[in-house]
């Protein structure tokens, strides 16, 4: 049986994080895929979502309830800094980094959701024979090793407000 990736009735992390990223990743560069009108300028290099440099934090791009159901409207366009956000669903499977776990926490604690740890029962966590990266933990495995003290980094998921 497969389960719904918990991403999907979550969106705790776009609705609690400030999401920067490179002007160049906007459409107004020749290269760029972000739609500008979703974004607002941080630095003369760099914008973010609109939505997200203020409190309360929503991203312009997200739709739906957050903890019910939501999607990304620019879910194919969206910038490196979602995509490199380290939750990933796969072949039936998560795939979570520990920073990535203790964001996903964070973000999910400040709108009342259980920590992504409780919900381990709800999920078949396993790891395809295709991603054995060093980097890329499957759940049980995460758990474990974010309880030793798994790295924390900054990123450009922040909570700052300011220059």
């Amino acid at each position: 049986m497969i389960l719904q990736n918990p991403c999907l009735t979550c969106g705790a992390c776009c609705a609690h994080f400030r999401v920067s990223f490179y002007w160049g990743e906007s459409d107004e560069s020749e290269t760029g895929t972000v739609p500008t009108d979703y974004t607002e300028d941080i630095t003369p290099f760099y914008k973010c979502m609109k939505g997200t440099n203020q409190k309360p934090t929503r991203c312009i791009a997200l739709q739906g309830q957050v903890g019910t159901q939501v999607t990304c409207s620019i879910y194919q366009l969206r910038s490196t800094t979602c995509r490199e956000f380290g939750v990933h669903w796969h072949h039936s499977a998560m795939h979570i980094t520990p920073e990535e776990l203790d964001r996903c926490n964070q973000a999910r604690s400040a709108w009342g959701l259980p920590a992504l740890e409780s919900q381990i029962s709800r999920f078949p966590f396993q790891q395809p024979a295709s991603h054995q990266h060093h980097r890329t933990l499957i759940y049980p495995h995460l758990v474990r090793k974010a309880r030793r003290g798994g790295r924390k980094t900054g990123g450009f998921y922040s909570n700052n407000r300011g220059a």
